[in-house]
């Protein structure tokens, strides 16, 4: 596999101050609003969108995590390496604006499951999806509300975010199969 730098760490920084705006305009501020982060990368994302929009409007917003293993469509056929995780959003999410946040939006798969586990712990006013990333090669009719870059991608290519919180780095990466025409610069 060979590897380009998409995102650096400002850049991701940039993505997600710009992000945060276009949430506090949609929602006319940020009272009544809550994140929901998707398991992994998702909850120190929707935490740092948090802290951002603390810093602008002197507001906390509440962050959960949610872990979608036994939401998804696939379940069946997962590894015995998936190991569930534990959803904790420690706040009722009825009549609120959920911003419900991942790192790299793809098929949209994973986000259908995450609104059905969102549904389970309540009825919000909205959900609204905010992504660093979306790669396109969509399979179900679902969209973000928020997105930091689209990087349209092969099918073969793969995408990986590496975040501070859990890679002790800030950077978005594609990841090529090795003799696949990259399209050079």
């Amino acid at each position: 596999m060979s590897e380009k730098i998409l995102l650096n760490s400002s850049d991701i920084e940039r993505a997600l101050v710009r992000i945060a705006h276009e949430i506090l305009e949609r929602n006319k501020g940020a009272s009544n609003i809550a994140f929901v982060g998707i398991k992994t990368r998702g909850v120190p994302l929707a935490q740092r969108l948090a802290r951002i929009i603390k810093g602008m409007e002197q507001v906390d917003i509440p962050v959960g995590s949610l872990d979608i293993t036994l939401y998804r469509d696939d379940v069946s056929s997962l590894s015995f390496r998936h190991v569930v995780q534990q959803t904790y959003v420690p706040f009722d999410i009825t009549n609120r604006h959920v911003i419900l946040v991942d790192d790299v939006f793809y098929t949209g798969r994973s986000i259908r499951a995450a609104l059905d586990a969102l549904i389970d712990l309540g009825r919000p006013d909205t959900i609204q999806l905010a992504v660093l990333i979306d790669r396109g090669h969509r399979e179900l009719p679902i969209r973000a509300d928020f997105v930091g870059k689209n990087i349209p991608t092969a099918r073969t290519e793969e995408i990986r975010v590496f975040l501070s919180e859990t890679d002790a780095v800030d950077k978005v990466v594609v990841e090529k199969p090795e003799g696949e025409n990259n399209g050079s610069e």
